[in-house]
């Protein structure tokens, strides 16, 4: 049955999902209309909100780029896919080794969602080679669509925005949460069981969707291994002083040995304690590590800028519906409609809904919070909610509709070299049954724990 479901899920998004910049563009559209029509806004009103949101996501921009560009290049690094390769000897299946793409994604994407994110498309395109290589047909874009599991998962883990951000002092909800410990979100236990249910249960749902070896399609021959031009280019002699400094790994360390220092001071003198810079600053420090020297490191950030472009076009766009949404009262009006139809027990299941449906249109988790995270945590408060459920019910809902948001596939179609049309049809199947597990913990799990 799941074969069947995604074999038709795949043959209707490659007929109609666009590429995401033209997606982005039809969501402006149909926001722009919404709120002429539900909040009586002019034409003229509805323009300016797009124009006055339009730069207003420069910083987290930056810090999303920032988070994407470092885990790229981290997880292209030499140790890492020597990992990968190593990993992807294993399978003996076509099920086996899409299983391998998801845990290696889901794995990766709890530490970073960018790291996780990168991981997935590497693997899927090295587990396909290898499996070809040994007479094993395994199916490109369902791989593909495997590697992206880890980026439906990452409001679990380490790189979780709103969890982050209400854990970070000052920030804009401090009045009204104050802050809410990484123990009472990330690592609480509901939030663990969850996640490690998606672990369990989605590689077994992608290796159901395997289809027949007679539909196969598989991974070309001749695609280019992307870290070639960047090994290549280490390989250079060292003939002047400014080559020789170059490719010092001295330098390297003159950055890493501080960067370690303060990683472990922080932990040290605050516990467990993240937030999003943190992370930032991390992936740079190993990434640092695993390159080696400072040329190295710049080639890699050269060959992984190209992964961000699209998202450096298309950030601006999402922070317009922002812009539009908060400045029309559109998610006013939604979440007045939210509180309406929730009791305290059903709350946690519809904020989850409701986030992810405000996903499609502005998804970026730390954009997204900053205009529906004051009203979901308003309207929890007066269901007598707790501040960490709200927070977590928002994650949920956030990560999971990214299945059908093409915008931060854009990485993992540059290093597979497919289309979202080839991906979606197979995510989006995935997303039914990831919204039954994230719609349980929400619900069953927190007040087993609370």
């Amino acid at each position: 049955m799941l074969q069947t479901a995604g074999a038709i899920c795949a043959r209707v998004s490659r007929q109609f999902i666009p590429n995401p910049f033209i997606f982005a563009i039809l969501l402006s559209a149909v926001v722009y209309l919404l709120g002429i029509v539900i909040t009586h806004q002019s034409p003229a009103q509805m323009v300016g909100h797009w124009y006055d949101g339009f730069w207003n996501l420069l910083q987290f921009s930056m810090q999303m780029v920032v988070i994407l560009l470092f885990g790229y290049v981290l997880a292209s690094s030499p140790p890492v896919r020597r990992a990968v390769r190593r990993a992807a000897a294993l399978p003996r299946s076509a099920g086996q080794a899409v299983m391998l793409v998801t845990v290696l994604a889901v794995v990766f994407g709890f530490l970073s969602w960018g790291l996780g994110l990168i991981v997935g498309a590497i693997a899927a395109r090295e587990v396909c080679s290898q499996a070809k290589a040994r007479g094993i047909k395994v199916h490109y874009p369902l791989a593909a669509a495997a590697g992206f599991s880890g980026l439906i998962i990452f409001n679990f883990g380490l790189s979780a925005s709103a969890p982050l951000l209400v854990n970070t002092q000052d920030h804009f909800l401090i009045d009204q949460v104050g802050l809410i410990p990484v123990s009472e979100t990330i690592f609480s236990p509901a939030n663990l069981i969850t996640f490690l249910a998606y672990l369990i249960v989605i590689p077994l749902i992608y290796r159901a969707m395997h289809p027949n070896p007679d539909d196969v399609q598989e991974v070309s021959d001749d695609e280019a291994e992307p870290e070639a031009r960047s090994e290549a280019r280490q390989e250079d002699g060292e003939t002047t002083l400014a080559e020789k400094l170059e490719n010092a790994a001295i330098l390297n360390w003159m950055l890493v040995i501080p960067g370690l220092g303060y990683l472990v001071w922080h932990f040290y003198s605050n516990g467990f304690d993240l937030n999003l810079n943190l992370v930032n600053f991390a992936l740079l420090v190993f990434g640092l590590i695993a390159y080696r020297t400072p040329m190295a490191y710049v080639n890699a950030i050269d060959d992984g800028i190209r992964a961000c472009g699209q998202i450096v076009l298309q950030f601006p766009l999402y922070a317009g519906i922002m812009g539009m949404m908060a400045g029309s009262g559109l998610v006013t009006v939604f979440a007045n409609w939210l509180v309406s139809i929730s009791t305290p027990g059903t709350f946690p299941l519809l904020a989850m809904i409701s986030a992810g449906v405000v996903n499609l249109m502005v998804p970026s988790a730390g954009g997204q919070w900053a205009v529906q995270g004051p009203l979901l945590i308003q309207a929890g408060q007066s269901l007598g909610v707790d501040n960490a459920v709200t927070v977590l019910a928002f994650g949920y809902g956030d990560q999971l509709t990214n299945a059908i948001q093409p915008m931060w596939m854009l990485p993992l179609l540059g290093v597979t070299a497919l289309k979202a049309r080839d991906v979606v049809g197979y995510t989006a199947v995935m997303m039914l049954f990831a919204f039954a597990i994230f719609g349980l913990g929400i619900t069953v799990l927190p007040p087993l724990f609370g």
